[in-house]
């Protein structure tokens, strides 16, 4: 058509002249193609017109730059047919365009067009930008970032890159341009699509990508790399039988479709799986290989120990620092310092890696102890002349002053090249004149003080071992044969020593020595606590010993910190829960925490956090009974500790419910708690504290702390509502329904009842669940305790899941009626939204909904606390029920917001598998198996038998797509749990399976 159509007579006129002032205004305009094709100059959208005038600036904006011709553009717009006007019509967009555009912005130039922003030329200033442009430098940016291996930042630019698209790309634009163009772009996003899919599994996002993947799928039933995707999303999720079922849906769909095979990947990918191919798991990163040791002399290292086991990080991580010492090149001083607690094995991984540097020194390895941890440490002047004497230095030549003799070992190292090792140092102030001066040399520094105050040293942090090093060491000193036979004692063994080399070296030892003894004997000695660390000794090692020497060191302040902190249970502590524990202002807590973390006897397991070693942990506790005067300090520290968290827990309970009186019925505290700005921080810290405040209640069973404790784990009560810490909370709950009941304390048992109730209700054993509220109903009916209500409202939430629908609205009308004489507004809400769920169970869906609704006011008149998502929740059961779809849906989607920002995870599941129900009913099973997929990788306040129901609606989704085999698995997997957990709806999902329901 170029041939025939004339040269545009339109001429460039002053709307094209490229003023200073008209590329300030350009400099904002934004143009949109992956979606609508819209325009904006800053925030302030522009018009572009009827959908012929889109087409034609969809075709100039894609062209990225370069002039299309008016046949070109005819094309374009009208493909075979252009109307008889066509050339005037291009003329008249281009027109319209170009008043609405910035100048300079749309040229015509060679009988054509063009549209020039400064992100397609080269050219001073921003003319404006495109998102396809933008989407194309982020991919690009992201294969970038995933060849240098930075998987984490590829993702999150090709997340960033598929965010651009907004609807389907060039909506609504005629033409066939268009319509290749908008083929060729779907193309390309569901290459990004699988591209990130694919990072997503090298990172180990297998459950999360289930449910996009099952979504895709739908979506694209023929695209065989999304089905090799899932595949191996479900293998790593543990879900083997569904990954075969995709390839035999995908198979057959090929088969019926298109009369062709899997492509040989697929094929491949099956077999693997049926083999259970490990190379299927992610790649483990490659051991980096040791340099090997070439003897030298002189050399004063000690011998490396024959059985020296792992460390293989910290060996590749120093070794290379010694590299940068003996380089030909670039060559430096370099110094390594490396801290840890007694007997973690600094000594022991220092000689090893010099042994193993020894060939890139030649002219020498020089060693002392520098006794740093006694109480008569090495002076700097005596080892001076020491390591003088063996360089070659005659005695009448080397200075009698420090300074002198400093000067004199550097200028002797000058052109030579040696490795220092200083071992046991007691501080900076004892290493610097021991180190070299000159390039080409380089130390080594253990020490229990990290020395962050040596200026130029690389810091290296030494831990305790991996479980699989220890055993290994383990094993190594003690002979495979006699831990062959024994591994899961010989796992409790070296956990009992805490991973700690030299604990593990003394145990091992003590067991070599002793024919008739077995590991599993062993393992029963270190199992008493206050024996360990008696036990740990052999010879002249001894753990306590190591312990000691630190121990003597210390401060009377930092000894008093060491000492109580000692006697907390829990993994680590913070440092406002440490300051209640040793009565200070935080601000002197910290500095005590942080200089016992200075000398290795205590950890920084986070800003803000500390933590012992487990034996360290016991030999402070050991000290606190020998040395804490008065002893009843010890018993009033724990008592600090509690009131701490029961403060703080309650206040983080009153921020999420307010309304709730249960803050005015707990314990009182002598000392006060944490404040919080918001919801969000009070969450934060109920969260990060779990584990130690969790802790502190089982402590307390026993003690006269007892009540406070039981309080303390009912305000906490989030910690299973969400799903998180589930375990810890019901072994504490157990715990305390124990000790209550041997205290002979009715109200506290009561208590200590109801939070066992919510665990079992939340995990769905509510057979169980139904005896505790029972119990805990009459217990706090014979105290004459409020929480009567609370039972209440269990007994009517385990009746909800036995199908006893009439039963349950008689015990949420009673705790109700509980709730309101005790002016408990946001309590009365919660349990209407329970009680609509009874009337819905009843077949009274108007009635149901409208109680929900009532809870749903009642929380709107409160603000929007957590439970307001239980009201809209229930509200979109009945609406659901009432075939109310949409609505249902916007309830769902409310209730979902609330859970998410409240972190309930287990009830986001719940409502993920609502909505999977409410599309399905619609008829809307993509939708409805993305969701369920959703489900599953939450879980779901239910247990087995929620996660059967998930995986039941999953099937028949997947039905509902054409996806049998991986309907039938699901179905299969189902009535496994249904069975387990005896539900009645394993005769249903068996009717499913049969022959006359599949087909």
């Amino acid at each position: 058509m170029d041939d025939v159509v004339p040269r545009v007579p339109e001429q460039r006129g002053p709307e094209d002249a490229r003023q200073p002032a008209a590329e300030a205004s350009a400099a904002a305009l934004r143009f949109s193609v992956l979606g609508p094709v819209r325009a904006w100059r800053g925030a302030e959208p522009l018009p572009t017109g009827s959908p012929q005038q889109r087409a034609l600036l969809a075709a100039l904006l894609l062209r990225e730059g370069r002039t299309a011709t008016a046949g070109e553009l005819i094309d374009a717009l009208w493909g075979d047919e252009p109307p008889s006007q066509a050339l005037a019509a291009v003329r008249t967009y281009a027109s319209r365009l170009r008043k609405v555009l910035s100048p300079g912005v749309l040229i015509s130039e060679s009988g054509g067009y063009a549209i020039r922003l400064a992100d397609q030329h080269t050219g001073s200033g921003a003319r404006g930008s495109l998102d396809l442009s933008l989407a194309q430098e982020l991919a690009a940016d992201a294969e970038k970032a995933r060849a240098a291996g930075d998987l984490c930042h590829a993702r999150a630019l090709l997340n960033k890159a598929l965010s651009l698209w907004d609807g389907e790309v060039l909506a609504s634009v005629p033409g066939p341009y268009a319509e290749t163009q908008r083929a060729r772009l779907d193309e390309w996003r569901l290459q990004l699509v699988e591209t990130r899919m694919d990072m997503d599994l090298e990172q180990g996002y297998h459950a999360e990508a289930v449910s996009e993947l099952t979504a895709l799928t739908a979506a694209h039933p023929l695209r065989e790399r999304l089905r090799e995707l899932l595949m191996l999303a479900l293998y790593r999720s543990g879900r083997q039988a569904e990954a075969l079922a995709v390839y035999a849906d995908t198979r057959r769909l090929l088969a019926d479709e298109l009369g062709v095979d899997p492509r040989p990947g697929l094929k491949e990918l099956q077999q693997r799986i049926l083999q259970a191919d490990p190379a299927l798991a992610e790649p483990s990163a490659p051991l980096t290989p040791e340099p090997a040791a070439a003897p030298v002399r002189p050399a004063q290292l000690p011998a490396t120990v024959a059985d020296f086991t792992g460390r293989t990080s910290f060996v590749s991580e120093l070794s290379d620092v010694l590299a940068a010492a003996s380089a030909t090149e670039d060559r430096v001083m370099a110094v390594s310092a490396l801290a840890g607690i007694g007997g973690v094995g600094k000594t022991t991984l220092a000689v090893h890696v010099a042994h193993q540097a020894r060939g890139a020194f030649p002219d020498g390895q020089l060693y002392v102890d520098l006794q740093g941890a006694g109480t008569r440490a090495a002076e700097p002047e005596t080892v001076l002349g020491a390591f003088l004497r063996a360089l070659g230095t005659a005695d009448e030549a080397i200075p009698d002053s420090l300074e002198e003799r400093a000067a004199l070992y550097r200028s002797v190292l000058d052109g030579r090249r040696v490795l220092v090792l200083l071992d046991n140092a007691r501080d900076a102030a004892q290493v610097r004149p021991l180190l070299p001066g000159t390039e080409g040399c380089a130390a080594l520094v253990t020490s229990r003080v990290r020395m962050v105050d040596l200026a130029g040293a690389h810091l290296v942090d030494l831990d305790v071992m991996s479980p699989e090093e220890a055993l290994l060491l383990f094993t190594r000193i003690v002979g495979e044969e006699r831990v062959a036979s024994e591994r899961e004692s010989a796992l409790d063994v070296v956990a009992a020593c805490g991973f700690l080399p030299l604990a593990i070296r003394i145990a091992a030892s003590r067991l070599a020595a002793r024919r008739t003894w077995t590991v599993s004997v062993l393992a029963a000695k270190l199992a008493d606590e206050r024996r360990r660390l008696d036990e740990l000794q052999a010879g002249d090692l001894a753990v306590k010993a190591t312990f000691e020497l630190g121990y003597g060191a210390l401060e009377p302040a930092q000894a008093r910190a060491f000492r109580l902190l000692g006697l907390a249970d829990g993994p680590d502590i913070s440092l406002a829960a440490a300051a209640a524990v040793l009565d200070l202002p935080v601000s002197e807590t910290e500095d005590l925490l942080e200089s016992l973390v200075d000398t290795s006897l205590l950890e920084s397991a986070a800003p803000g956090r500390y933590r012992f070693h487990d034996l360290v942990r016991l030999y402070a506790r050991a000290c606190a009974e020998r040395d804490e005067q008065p002893p009843g300090e010890r018993d009033t520290a724990l008592s600090r500790l509690l009131d701490f968290y029961l403060a703080t827990a309650a206040e983080v309970y009153a921020i999420e419910r307010p309304g709730d009186r249960l803050v005015d019925d707990l314990e009182t505290t002598e000392r006060a708690g944490l404040r919080f700005i918001d919801g969000s921080a009070a969450l934060d810290w109920l969260y990060s504290e779990a584990d130690p405040l969790l802790a502190c209640v089982r402590q307390a069973a026993g003690t006269n702390r007892l009540r406070r404790a039981v309080d303390l784990l009912w305000a906490a009560k989030d910690l299973t509502e969400s799903g998180a810490n589930s375990h810890q909370y019901e072994t504490t709950a157990r715990a305390m329904c124990d000790a209550t009941r041997a205290a002979g304390d009715a109200r506290s048992e009561g208590r200590a009842r109801t939070t066992l109730t919510n665990v079992l209700l939340v995990s769905g054993r509510i057979r169980q669940a139904a005896e505790q509220a029972e119990h805990a109903m009459k217990l706090a009916a014979s105290a004459q305790d409020v929480i009567v209500s609370w039972a209440a409202n269990d007994r009517g939430l385990t009746s909800l899941h036995q199908g006893r629908y009439s039963d349950g609205k008689t015990f949420f009308e009673r705790a109700i009626e509980g709730y309101r004489a005790a002016g408990n507004r946001l309590n009365e809400a919660v349990t209407l939204a329970n009680l609509s769920r009874a009337y819905l169970g009843m077949g009274n869906v108007e009635k149901a909904v409208e109680i929900a609704q009532h809870s749903l006011s009642i929380h709107a008149e409160m603000g929007r606390p957590m439970r307001r998502g239980n009201a809209h929740f229930a509200l979109g059961l009945a609406l659901t029920q009432a075939g109310r779809h949409t609505e249902a849906l916007s309830q769902f989607c409310d209730a979902q917001s609330i859970f998410t920002e409240h972190r309930q995870r287990l009830w986001v599941g719940n409502t993920h598998f609502r909505m999977a129900e409410v599309h399905l009913a619609a008829h809307r099973p993509a939708q409805a198996a993305q969701h369920a997929e959703q489900a599953l990788a939450l879980g779901c306040v239910g247990g087995d038998r929620m996660r059967g129901n998930v995986l039941t609606l999953l099937g028949r989704a997947l039905s509902a797509l054409d996806q049998p085999d991986r309907a039938k698995v699901c179905w299969r997997e189902a009535l496994n749990l249904y069975e387990l957990s005896g539900a009645d709806e394993a005769t249903a999902v068996r009717a499913l399976l049969t022959p006359a329901a599949a087909a």
